[in-house]
């Protein structure tokens, strides 16, 4: 079978929130070996980083990487994902990567709201009005019937738009908060999804009512921040995509860790969680946490979802060379 190269147009065109919500379900489910996911690597220069993320697909047929090539200081990242076939280690498919980080981050966090979240239309809070912050309402509000919902970004226009555009779309009031902690007032879920300029906390521990569940997407290196530590004293469980880089990788962890917050009894994998290994909300006053840095499952698992769309839609461009696997 041919290589096929889906641009960041295809991605768009092809891209259905239920369908990646319910291929990451079916890939949570299945035991995995902590070798079909390996830990991310980084490459770093002068302002420069490279990141690669490879796993094996547990039912999908493929193994695939993700790279992200960043300039931080010049605000510009160019992402690429590829996907060769299990049987014939022939290369499938490649794929602009732009959407697909936003795609699976939120495809992912919609999954585990679902696992966690009472069972009811849900209240929901979002601190961040940006394309995390829309990415993740849209998956949530295709995995869950949704009650209301209220939004605070610091920029004023920002948090309206962001109101107004969903309350078009999702045909229900959204209520755009002058503060944080207002926002949360009366919520069953706050999607987090915005870090401030100086790396200090968006969201305190405080704030938290007894049973809340918080979905933590935008603290995934050691020098960014997202959750103050209370947020990691208070919560009950936490579960996490990458156990291991969640607990030693992200600033919210480690600051909890030097202010003495013993978490690791109550971190667990997102995986055992959807594969019913592990209890989920052991009450309804229970705060709970999703925490996640992005994981390659998500990205390779995303990323079939898309190929088996385009093969069944005919769209994608056939690369006119083929990169064939050789005997070794």
């Amino acid at each position: 079978m041919s290589t096929l190269f889906l641009t960041d147009r295809d991605v768009s065109a092809l891209h259905d929130w239920h369908d990646a919500i319910e291929a990451l379900r079916a890939a949570y489910a299945v035991p995995m070996s902590p070798q079909m996911v390996p830990p991310r690597s980084m490459a770093r220069g002068d302002g420069v980083w490279l990141r690669a993320l490879s796993a094996v697909s547990p039912n999908g047929g493929h193994m695939g990487s993700k790279q992200i090539a960043a300039s931080p200081r010049a605000g510009r990242a160019s992402y690429l994902v590829s996907l060769f076939d299990l049987q014939t280690m022939a290369l499938a498919a490649l794929i602009d990567g732009n959407q697909i980080t936003a795609i699976r981050t939120a495809a992912t966090a919609a999954l585990a709201v679902d696992a966690l979240a009472p069972a009811r239309p849900l209240r929901v809070a979002v601190l961040g009005a940006g394309f995390e912050a829309r990415s993740q309402l849209q998956a949530l509000a295709a995995a869950r019937a949704i009650a209301s919902v209220a939004v605070y970004s610091p920029t004023p226009a920002s948090r309206q738009r962001y109101a107004d555009d969903f309350t078009a779309s999702l045909g229900i009031a959204v209520r755009a908060a002058s503060t944080a902690p207002m926002a949360l007032e009366g919520a069953d879920v706050v999607i987090c999804a915005a870090r401030s300029r100086d790396e200090s906390p968006v969201l305190l521990g405080e704030w938290l009512a007894p049973g809340m569940t918080v979905v933590s997407i935008g603290s995934t290196l050691p020098e960014q921040r997202e959750v103050d530590v209370d947020v990691i004293r208070r919560a009950a469980l936490i579960v996490a995509d990458m156990v291991e880089e969640v607990a030693h990788d992200t600033g919210d962890l480690l600051a909890a860790a030097r202010a003495g917050i013993d978490f690791g009894h109550k971190l667990h994998a997102l995986s055992d969680l959807i594969g019913q290994r592990v209890p989920g909300r052991a009450s309804a006053d229970d705060i709970v946490l999703y925490k996640s840095v992005g994981s390659a499952l998500q990205d390779v698992v995303t990323a079939e979802m898309l190929l088996r769309r385009a093969r069944s839609l005919g769209l994608g461009s056939e690369l006119p060379v083929t990169i064939a696997p050789v005997r070794k």
